[in-house]
Formats: C-alpha cells, sequence, structure tokens
C-alpha cells in the first residue's frame, strides 16, 4: 500500500516524499483513513511504530478545511507525558506541514523553562497545540490558552501519562474542552485506567492494533550476556573501547546510576552524556542534541526522560540495567534497527535479574541465547542471598494474587467516579 491510497492531499504527499517516506507503516495504513473520516480511535502503538504521522497527517488535512486560528485559541490538541516528546512531536508536525496551502502554526509548551515566552507563543492562537498536562493547566489558568475551539484530542502515549499520574490533570483539562470533537487515543498497552479512560473519552471508536511482529524490528540482534553484578561498568567499559559503534544509548533503572556511571567512565576516558528527569530543561537539550548531532558517542539514559525520543541511525542500545516492566523492553530495543537499518541491542544479565529476563522473553514470545565475554565470565553459583531472598516487591507484570485484584478492582471504580464523572 501506498500513501496516495489513503486519502492524502498532493502537498502532504510531497513532504513525505521530500522526507523519503515510501510506505505506510501498519498504523499509519489503519488510523489515517480513520481519523480522515471522522472517527474516534483507539490505537495499540509501539514506540517507533509511526504513530505521530498516523494521527498528525490526517489532523493536518482535516484543518486546511476548517481554519479557525483566533486569538489564544487551539484547533487540534495533543497531550503527551514528557517535554522531549512534546518538541519532537512538534518538529515532525512542523515537517509534515511544510507545503500545507493556507500554512500551520504548531507550538509546543512544557514546564521546566519560562512559561512567559509559551504565553506569547500562543498570541493569535494556533492551529496545533502540543502541550504536557501540567503546563497546559497553567497556561489555561492564565487566560494565555482556550481550549473551547478545539476539534481534534489527540492522548499520545496515554498509559506512560495514566501511569506518571496526570489523571486528575487530564479531567482538568477535559472540563474546559467542547463536548463535540474528535478523540484520538495512542497507548503501548491498555492497563486498567487507560481502559477507564477509552470508557469515558471514546465514542464509538476505530480500534487499531498495529501488527505486533512490528514490535521488534526485523533486522535487530539481540544479546544476553552473562555478568556479575558488579562487574557491569567494568564489561561495559571493555565493551565501548573495543567494539566500534558510533553511538551508544545506555539504559539505567535510576537517575543516581546514571550520574555515577557517567562519572565512572570518564575517569576511565570515556566521555557521555545523561538524560534523566532530575536535570533541568536546558541540560536535556544539550544532552540529547550533543547525542543526536554525533559530538556525544555515549547517552545513558533512564525511561522516562527517553520515552518517545527518535535517534536517527543509532546501532546499539545496552540494558544495563532491566527495565522493570517487560513492555518496556521493546520500547528501549526498538530505538535501533529502524526504518530497515541494522542494529544491536545488548542485556546485561546479572543473578538477580535472571528470572526477570525469562519472563521478558516469555511475554515477548522470544528466545536469546545467552553469552559470556573472556574475562567477565559470571559466576557459576547463585549468591546465597538470592537464592534464600524473601518478601522482595513483586516484577511488573508478573501474575497478581486474587486480593490485590479486588483491591484494585476497588480502587478503579472509586477513580472512575471521582475523576471521570461527569466528563464527555
Amino acid at each position: 500500500m501506498s500513501f496516495i491510497s489513503l486519502g492524502l492531499s498532493d502537498y502532504l504527499l510531497t513532504a513525505l516524499s521530500d522526507l523519503g517516506y515510501t510506505k505506510p507503516t501498519p498504523i499509519q495504513e489503519k488510523s489515517i483513513p480513520a481519523v480522515l473520516a471522522g472517527h474516534d480511535v483507539l490505537a495499540a502503538a509501539e514506540t517507533g511504530s509511526g504513530k505521530t504521522a498516523g494521527f498528525s497527517l490526517p489532523v493536518l488535512q482535516k484543518l486546511q478545511s476548517q481554519p479557525i486560528r483566533a486569538r489564544n485559541k487551539v484547533s487540534a490538541l495533543v497531550l503527551v507525558p514528557t517535554r522531549e516528546l512534546a518538541v519532537q512531536v512538534t518538529d515532525s508536525i512542523v515537517q509534515y506541514a511544510r507545503n500545507c496551502p493556507d500554512g500551520v502554526k504548531a507550538v509546543a509548551v512544557y514546564g521546566g523553562v519560562a512559561i512567559n515566552p509559551q504565553m506569547q507563543a500562543m498570541r493569535g492562537g494556533c492551529d496545533i497545540l502540543v502541550a504536557t498536562p501540567g503546563r497546559l493547566i497553567d497556561l489555561v489558568s492564565r487566560n494565555a490558552i482556550q481550549l473551547d475551539a478545539v476539534s481534534v484530542l489527540i492522548l499520545d502515549e496515554a498509559d506512560r501519562m495514566l501511569g506518571l499520574g496526570f489523571a486528575e490533570e487530564l479531567a482538568a483539562i477535559f472540563e474546559h474542552l467542547p463536548e463535540k470533537r474528535q478523540n484520538l487515543l495512542f497507548s503501548a498497552t491498555f492497563p486498567d485506567d487507560v481502559r477507564e479512560l477509552v470508557q469515558a473519552l471514546l465514542v464509538n471508536p476505530v480500534e487499531i492494533d498495529a501488527e505486533r511482529e512490528s514490535m521488534i524490528p526485523e533486522k535487530l540482534h539481540q544479546r544476553a550476556i552473562e555478568v556479575n553484578k558488579d562487574q557491569r561498568t567494568a564489561l561495559l567499559k571493555h565493551l565501548l573501547q573495543h567494539d566500534n559503534w558510533d553511538r551508544v544509548l545506555v539504559f539505567v533503572a535510576s537517575q543516581r546510576t546514571a550520574d555515577n556511571l557517567e562519572k565512572k567512565l570518564f575517569r576511565s576516558g570515556l566521555k557521555s552524556e545523561t538524560l534523566h528527569g532530575g536535570m533541568g530543561q536546558a541540560e536535556r537539550n544539550l544532552a540529547l542534541e550533543k547525542f543526536k548531532t554525533g559530538k556525544s558517542s555515549i547517552l545513558i539514559a533512564t525511561d522516562l526522560a527517553a520515552r518517545g525520543i527518535d535517534i536517527p541511525e543509532l546501532p546499539c542500545v545496552i540494558n544495563y540495567d532491566l527495565p522493570r516492566s517487560p513492555a518496556d523492553y521493546v520500547h528501549r530495543i526498538g530505538r535501533t534497527a529502524r526504518a530497515g537499518e541494522q542494529g544491536q541491542t545488548l542485556a546485561f544479565i546479572d543473578h538477580e535479574s535472571d528470572a526477570h529476563f525469562k519472563l521478558i522473553e516469555k511475554r515477548h514470545q522470544i528466545r536469546i541465547p545467552r553469552e559470556q565475554i573472556p574475562g567477565f565470565e559470571r559466576n557459576t553459583d547463585i549468591p546465597e542471598h538470592i537464592l534464600t531472598k524473601k518478601g522482595q516487591a513483586p516484577v511488573k507484570g508478573k501474575r497478581k494474587s486474587k486480593k490485590d485484584k479486588l483491591r484494585e478492582a476497588a480502587a478503579a471504580e472509586k477513580r472512575t467516579k471521582h475523576i471521570w464523572a461527569g466528563k464527555p
């Protein structure tokens, strides 16, 4: 299938051709016609699946036929969980809209930076506003933005937004939106709180589940390296010094680990950048820009900071720490081997993470042969503290007890009544 067959206008097709897009991804193939037809859409869309084009292309075409830009008004609203994703989505929209005959004004608003420039950017209104919930509420409370003219609402990475505790902020935003509008909800997973949101928000939605094989890139080589926990840093240094990777994205579990690892690599002569939620926005922008442009070859990041970030031609992703959620494993490895390129991922497996990695393999129906690097072999004996460990917090994604399920169901019902009651 080609983009022409999806009903897109010539000015959008020309922009796609200039950007090197040849054929739609599964999520684009299914979502673009549904959005153009005016349906509410519920889409399962993983990172790297092309969902930004899937919702922004048809929205751009619809807005060209109904321009209503006015003071502080917004035609289409895109809600995202992080600052970096807000910038990335807005940049993509600007690229797609380069040939739109009536022009398109797209604005990104997010926290961590001064609010006055964003207030000034909204003078005269905009066609598409990409926002994080907290900053949007701030701007609405200052009358810098009015949402009563929104014709299309898009929630990008809804599962992540709700997982970060944005439910009340979303409810507050919905109060300012007109009841009659088109709603598009994109989420990698559909936990209970997302299902609540679907029931409260969408009307007879078209449900889209992109082909599951698109989740793990076809040309991705996955490796699982067994190593003792206290030798992971030494192994990482060895790999960085002896493998010819132009750029490497290293995932860690916490801000503290990211900062400590950066210091240890620096002492070994390896310059790296970090990306995590504890950094200021200017610092985060600079770190990401250095990595994207090749000025820095190593980026150490947490899941939250790197969620949704697109880094073209990234050859390698290393899981220094495994993600707590099995679903996030696919988000991480999907950063490489994009658009048909070759890519490689490495997961460090110590004795403590052994069982969790087996769960990740089971959930994604994969089996990765274990390997060991000479000089960094993992001990054959399992440490006593692991064999006798009891009462540890359950790994996210493991089967819950009946009591846990009943408790969560009661909490979900309470949230539904208090947060979504009376919402469109």
